[in-house]
This record gives C-alpha cells, sequence and structure tokens, in this order.
C-alpha cells in the first residue's frame, strides 16, 4: 500500500487540471446577483419607469423624487442582504478548519480546498471528511473507524467503517484513526452534488408582497387608463404645454410608490431587531413570511437536542447507588479515547469518581457497542447495550428487557455498567468481554436546546403544527419530541415510501414524527404539505436537510451545521436556538400590520384622487390639482405612514386583506370624492359668480398674486382664478379629512369606532394633532403656501371645506359601522 502519498509538484499539477476540492456554494447569491434583484425589482422598475416619463415630460424634480426612491429602496435590501451575505461568508470561513494530508512521504496541514484527487488524507476522531473516498489503511486496533453520517442521513448512530468502506463529504469522525484516499472532490463529492441541487433560485413573493403587487398593478392599470384618457381630451382641446405636463404629473403621482418605500423600511427594521436576537436574515421578506407559517418541519439531532447527553438516572445492582456513581465516574474519567456518552458522565458533578491507572482500553465502537478499561488493580469496568453485556453478566436480571424498555420508551439512552477480573482482550489481542457482575443501568437522554419545549408550547398555542423529521427510529423520535412536549403519532420512511398520491399526502398530515426517514423524503414531505396549502418553515442543519428548507416558504439553519445549510436558508440561528422564532414571528406581524394600514391611507388617497380627477374634468370645471398640491400626500399619507409602520401591533395576520381593504376604501373614496368635487364646483361657481356679482374679499388682489393674470385684462382671469380657489378649498377638505383617517384606524375614542376599536395606543392620536397644527402653519405661513400652490385661508377656502368635513365624517361613519356598501351589493352582513 502506498503511503507516501502525492509529490506536491503532482499535487500543484492536478490543481491546475481543475482538480481540487474547490468549495461549492449552496448559494448563488452572489454580490452581483443580490444588486441585480434588489435594483431591479417590480417595485424599483415601476419607480424608474414613473421618473423616466416625468424626465422626458421635462419635471426633472418629480422624476428625482420617484427615482431616488426607488434607489433608496434598493439601497435598503441590498445593504441587509450584502450585511448577511459577508456574515455568512465570515463563518464560512471559520468553519474551514484544516486538514491533515500526506504528501512526499509526510503529513502537511492544508486547507480542505487545496485537496486534490489522488491525496491521502489523515482521518482522526473529531475531524470532519471533506472528500469522497474508500479508507486505505486503519490505524489501532478494531480495524474500524467510525462515521458519523448525521448531518448527511440523520441518522445519530456512528457508522463503522473498515477498509475499503467510503467515507463520505459532510461526515466527521467519530472514532478510530485511519487513512483515506481522495477520489471525488469538490462538485463531484457526495456534499457537492447535494449542494449544487439546493442551489435553484426558489424566491417567491410573500402573500403580503404578492397582495400589493396586484393592488399596484390594478392601480397602474386605472392610471394608465385615465391618463389617456384625459390627456387625449387636453389635446383635443388645445392645451398647453405646461398644462399638458401638469397634468401628467399629477397623474403619474397617483401610483402609491411611497408604498414600496414603507415595505423596504419595514423589512429592513424588522430584519435587524431580530438580529438582535441572534438571528440573521439573508431574504428580507422571511422576517413576514415566518408569521404566516402554519407549520414547522424539524430535524431532531442538531435542532431540537443539542448534540450532547445527560445522565437521567442511575439504577444500582446491589442498592449501592453511591458506590455505582463512583464506578461510574471513575470509568468515565478513566478512558482516553472519549465519545459523547463518556463526556457527558465525566462532565456530571453528581459522580464522584477519579481517573484510574488504566493498563489497558478498548473504545467504543458501533460493530462493539461496548468500550471497557482495566485498571492497575486488575479491575476491568465496561460500559455497553444491555444485550450486548447481557450474556456476560454473572446476573442479567438488572438488564432484562422489561426494565430496559421501559426506559427506552420515554427516548432515554440505556447502558449497563459492568465490573470484572479479567481482560477486556483475548489471546490474540482482540476486544473480548470477561465475566463480569453488573453494577448498574445508567439511563442517558439527549439533551433538549435550551427554549425548545417553551417555544413549541408557544408554537401549538397559536395553532401552528410541528413535524419533527429524523433519520433515528420514530420510537426513539417519538418519545423525544414528547419530553419536548411534543405528543403526535409517528411514521417510518420505509411506511411513508409505500404510499402514493393523496395516501401520502393524508399520512404527512396526520403524522407528527416521521423516523427513519432518507434524506428526499424530507423534501417529499414538505412539498406535501405546501400541497395542502400550509405555509411551511423547515428547521435543519445537516446537509440531509439543505433541499427541504429550499423547498419550504421559510428555510432556517443552525449556525453549528453545515455550511450547505446556512448557505440556502433564509434565516441562520446564529446562537443555535429556537428562542429566536417567536420574535421572528412577532416582527414579521408587526410588518404585515404596520404595511396593511399603510395600504388603507395610501388607496384611499389613490382612489380619492381618481374619482376625483375624473368627475370634476366630466364636468369641465378644469383640472382638479396641481403637481405642487399632490405634495400635500406628504403630510397626509408620507409621514403618518411611515409612523404607523413603525408603532404597529403583532396582530395576527388577516388571510382577507384584500376584501378588508375593499371594505374600507371604496366607501372613503366615494364618500370622500363626492364630498371633494362638491365643495370643488360649489366654490368654482361662486368665485365666478362673484366677479361677475360681488367678488369675495380681497379675490382680485389674490388671484391676481396666484395666477399671474390681471383683472379685467386678461381674458382667462377669471376661470384661472376660480380653479386655483376651489382647488385650494379643496385641497384642505381632502388633506383634513386624510388625517382624520388615521382617527378611524386608531381609534382614541368611541366616536372614531366605526371601523375599529378604541386603541390604546395614543401615539396615532398625538400625530394626527401634530398634522394637523403643521398643515395649519402651510396655510399660514405665504412662503409655503405658495410652495404647495394654496390660496390664503380666506374664510370661503376654510369654512365650506369645515362644513364638509363634519357632514363627511358623519356619513363616513355611518357607512362603515352600518356596512352599507355591503348591503347595497347584496352581500351577507353579520350583524
Amino acid at each position: 500500500m502506498d503511503t507516501d502519498g502525492l509529490t506536491e509538484t503532482r499535487a500543484r499539477e492536478l490543481a491546475r487540471e481543475g482538480r481540487a476540492n474547490t468549495p461549492v456554494s449552496g448559494s448563488e447569491r452572489t454580490t452581483a446577483r443580490i444588486l441585480r434583484t434588489t435594483v431591479f425589482s417590480f417595485y424599483n422598475n415601476t419607480l424608474f419607469a414613473i421618473g423616466l416619463a416625468l424626465l422626458v415630460l421635462g419635471r426633472y424634480s418629480d422624476a428625482l423624487v420617484s427615482v431616488g426612491l426607488g434607489i433608496i429602496n434598493a439601497a435598503l435590501a441590498a445593504v441587509q442582504e450584502l450585511r448577511a451575505k459577508r456574515q455568512l461568508d465570515r463563518l464560512q470561513l471559520l468553519a474551514r478548519e484544516p486538514v491533515t494530508v500526506v504528501r512526499d512521504g509526510e503529513e502537511r496541514a492544508v486547507g480542505p480546498g487545496e485537496v486534490v484527487v489522488g491525496d491521502l488524507l489523515r482521518v482522526r476522531t473529531g475531524d470532519q471528511v471533506v472528500v469522497d473516498g474508500p479508507l486505505v489503511a486503519v490505524t489501532g486496533a478494531g480495524g474500524r473507524v467510525e462515521a458519523d453520517e448525521s448531518l448527511l442521513t440523520g441518522e445519530s448512530d456512528p457508522v463503522a467503517k473498515g477498509v475499503g468502506d467510503v467515507l463520505l463529504s459532510g461526515s466527521s469522525c467519530s472514532g478510530g484513526e485511519g487513512l483515506q484516499r481522495a477520489e471525488h472532490v469538490g462538485t463531484d463529492s457526495h456534499a457537492g452534488r447535494l449542494t449544487l441541487a439546493a442551489r435553484a433560485d426558489t424566491s417567491v413573493l410573500t402573500p403580503l408582497q404578492w397582495r400589493i403587487e396586484l393592488v399596484v398593478r390594478i392601480v397602474i392599470t386605472l392610471v394608465v387608463l385615465i391618463s389617456g384618457a384625459i390627456l387625449a381630451q387636453a389635446l383635443l382641446d388645445g392645451s398647453t404645454v405646461l398644462r399638458f405636463v401638469q397634468t401628467s404629473a399629477v397623474l403619474s403621482g397617483l401610483v402609491p410608490y411611497g408604498l414600496f418605500f414603507l415595505i423596504a423600511v419595514a423589512y429592513t427594521v424588522g430584519a435587524a431587531r431580530i438580529a438582535g436576537r441572534g438571528a440573521l436574515v439573508q431574504r428580507t421578506n422571511a422576517v413576514e413570511a415566518v408569521s404566516r407559517v402554519d407549520v414547522v418541519c424539524t430535524d431532531k439531532t442538531g435542532t431540537l437536542t443539542s448534540g450532547r447527553l445527560s445522565l437521567v438516572e442511575v439504577v444500582p445492582a446491589g442498592g449501592d447507588e453511591a458506590g455505582a456513581r463512583a464506578l461510574l465516574g471513575t470509568f468515565a474519567r478513566s478512558v482516553t479515547s472519549t465519545n459523547a456518552t463518556t463526556a457527558a458522565l465525566a462532565a456530571d458533578e453528581s459522580l464522584p469518581g477519579a481517573a484510574g491507572e488504566v493498563v489497558d482500553e478498548v473504545e467504543f465502537r458501533s460493530s462493539l457497542r461496548w468500550s471497557g478499561i482495566t485498571l492497575a488493580d486488575g479491575t476491568s469496568l465496561v460500559l455497553g447495550a444491555p444485550s450486548t453485556l447481557r450474556p456476560a453478566l454473572a446476573d442479567g436480571a438488572l438488564a432484562a428487557d422489561d426494565a430496559v424498555r421501559r426506559r427506552t420508551d420515554q427516548g432515554l439512552r440505556v447502558l449497563v455498567l459492568a465490573r470484572g477480573t479479567g481482560a477486556v482482550r483475548d489471546a490474540d489481542d482482540r476486544p473480548a468481554l470477561p465475566r463480569l457482575r453488573a453494577v448498574a443501568l445508567v439511563a442517558l437522554a439527549d439533551e433538549l436546546r435550551e427554549g425548545v419545549t417553551d417555544v413549541l408550547a408557544g408554537l401549538g398555542a397559536e395553532g401552528v403544527a410541528v413535524k419533527v423529521i429524523s433519520g433515528d427510529d420514530p420510537d426513539t423520535v417519538a418519545a423525544l419530541a414528547r419530553r419536548a412536549g411534543l405528543d403526535a403519532p409517528a411514521i417510518s420512511g420505509p411506511a411513508l415510501a409505500a404510499l402514493e398520491g393523496s395516501a401520502f399526502d393524508e399520512a404527512v398530515d396526520t403524522h407528527g414524527v416521521f423516523g427513519r426517514v432518507a434524506p428526499e423524503q424530507k423534501e417529499q414531505i414538505v412539498d406535501a404539505l405546501r400541497r395542502a396549502g400550509h405555509q411551511v418553515a423547515m428547521v435543519g442543519d445537516g446537509v440531509n436537510d439543505a433541499r427541504a428548507l429550499k423547498r419550504a416558504q421559510v428555510g432556517v439553519a443552525m449556525r453549528s451545521g453545515s455550511s450547505v445549510t446556512r448557505d440556502v436558508a433564509d434565516i441562520v440561528l446564529l446562537d443555535d436556538s429556537f428562542t429566536t422564532l417567536p420574535p421572528a414571528r412577532t416582527e414579521g406581524r408587526r410588518i404585515i400590520a404596520g404595511v396593511s394600514s399603510s395600504m388603507y391611507l395610501f388607496l384611499s388617497r389613490v382612489s380619492t384622487q381618481m374619482l376625483v380627477i375624473l368627475t370634476v374634468t366630466l364636468l369641465g370645471l378644469g383640472f382638479p390639482y396641481t403637481p405642487t398640491q399632490v405634495g400635500l400626500t406628504l403630510f397626509t399619507v408620507g409621514v403618518p405612514t411611515f409612523f404607523l409602520t413603525l408603532w404597529a401591533r403583532p396582530d395576527p395576520p388577516a388571510d382577507d386583506l384584500l376584501v378588508s381593504l375593499a371594505r374600507f376604501v371604496i366607501p372613503v373614496g366615494v364618500l370622500t370624492a363626492g364630498f371633494a368635487t362638491a365643495i370643488y364646483a360649489y366654490l368654482y361657481r361662486q368665485i365666478l359668480d362673484g366677479f361677475t356679482g360681488t367678488p369675495f374679499p380681497d379675490a382680485i388682489r389674490l388671484f391676481e398674486q396666484y395666477t399671474g393674470l390681471t383683472y379685467g385684462v386678461d381674458a382667462d382671469f377669471v376661470e384661472a382664478s376660480a380653479t386655483l380657489g376651489a382647488q385650494s378649498a379643496m385641497s384642505v377638505f381632502v388633506s383634513t379629512t386624510a388625517i382624520v383617517l388615521i382617527l378611524l384606524l386608531e381609534p382614541p375614542h368611541r366616536i372614531f369606532t366605526a371601523w375599529a376599536p378604541v386603541s390604546a395606543d395614543r401615539r396615532p392620536t398625538w400625530l394626527a394633532l401634530g398634522l394637523f397644527v403643521a398643515f395649519a402653519v402651510v396655510l399660514i405661513v405665504p412662503a409655503t403656501r405658495e410652495y404647495f400652490g394654496l390660496t390664503a385661508p380666506d374664510p370661503p377656502v376654510v369654512q365650506i371645506p369645515a362644513i364638509g368635513l363634519v357632514l363627511w365624517f358623519v356619513t363616513l361613519s355611518l357607512a362603515l359601522r352600518f356596512r352599507v356598501l355591503e348591503r347595497i351589493l347584496g352581500l351577507r352582513v353579520s350583524e
């Protein structure tokens, strides 16, 4: 057997030929891809298109606002995702520990990416296997290497490997030592192939994003149709180029692009909030998506459990529990080849025994199912499986099947500690059990991760089903699930594989524990749940979980798990703690509630403006808005929606958001537009009559100032003055109604509860009052008034909107409280 390995020269040649173990990323989320997807999203493309149209029309400042919002949106999303990528890259670097290769007959440490085909690798206990290839030599007694393949298969028990057996990348050496020859590296390795299979980009819109996109598409369609009709009429009427441009600017402003900005802000703030709780968000909308999850699928090993064991019970054979514990402590602290079991026992302070002088030792192997030591005084201590040790015991009563079964049914690992006076090897130096006497029955439990029980209880209280999927025995998994507070029927992977179609889907839906599950079955289980209409989150840590994480609406990975799962996950739990999930769900609900509230205000404004433009134009009363007057929505929509999003309560998301929006927006839009049009038409006619009869006080001076025309000289003076005065009064009315809508959405008193119950949060009320004051300042201060294209607050401009506001509020309150819209449409109304 060649134990000299490759030469350095040959290794460099193979590396140049592309036969090195080049790391494979489980994600295609390169910097360029992140920038491309965040910059050119549907939302930003809409903003850029509007900006381009405004630029062509010469509205440079408006174009700057539209394009600027798109750039800000892209920057917020890109910064968050790039930050997550950099942090994940740092985690990957920390996880890439060097490996030992044999080159030119000497062992040396190299990076995993420097291993080439044909290399000999030294594999020791605790080492990660980075390539596929057979064992070519085993060092030490036993002729076996123990491989932990739990990250590949989900099976927690070690697998014995002898010379000629293949070690797979992604596994680790849990016992023994040997030499492995690299046959398959990089993308050709087992882990590499699984990684490539998980790389497909499956980014999907969340329900909230889908609803917003649908609403925006409808609004854009309506804006295009209305714009086409009005602009065509303007061309036929011979309107000036300036009027044409102003009209186009107003119509383009109907698109609620501020809503896009709010979504970006909400997602970024939510990601930042849960980052402080120990979760790294790689897909910005995952914070919202996790709040809608109604099924959580989780692996057992490494997710529900920490991978550590804890001592639960010591049952002495002769009643001397103190003596049994001392011997158990002596055994655990004397062995030199430690494993998870002996490490847990050695760390247990309830076991008082000290390390003894060991003259011989047999390390634990899955093929033996026991380990033993011989002390200097000739005493041998053995710890092993009851069924394996029973034939060598002088009295097997302690290890009887019923005593063991009672504990294994509880999900415990049961071992027998025994002592003897013979050697733990035979004459040929092979491991052999001497004649033994039972000392104690030892029961250990997989240690549940901190907070798992509380999290599962909380999810159950919220109606979220939890399904545990593992490669371990179904009964063992079910017992551990019961310890975590999850009592659910179990089914095995082979039994599941025998089912097809609806029978398979029904089995997945009705069972909560899945054992002996093959890696590909995890993906099938997630697919079945999605077919049933569930929103699925998959929590895992192994390579075998990667594809299932990609198929789920939300993939959640543990930091301590495989780099592949961290690559493909939407959320990485940096502290390996389930306790991060509830805060993430809370933030998601806060985002949905905040953006939903914002949609009520945005769409009310859009519907009102659309209807006003249509009705006023059809009545032949001129165009009802100027671009600067539309800027008032900064006070009435922009500022309040920003704060309402930040202050939102984490209420459960409603499934009928579009229906709820329609129930609110349609009455608000119709009534507000109706009153606004009436105010506009009334003042328009009053101003015209005023110039032919008794004019308003200072009307001539006022309108000369704002129209730039001269009374008695310019023929268009009267009409322009009437338009400007009517526009100002209508803007006052529409702006104040928009502020009142805040009080309807977050009522401070019963008088405002036509839509929602009284809110304990007084911040929206103070916000509304502040906006009223700010708007009053805009009307009073000449500079701000002129900027927004408004006339001075003469009595008609203030009194008529004030009267209209009271009538509007009473009418709208009645319409919302008694669901007039549903009654008119003949829909069922629950009293």
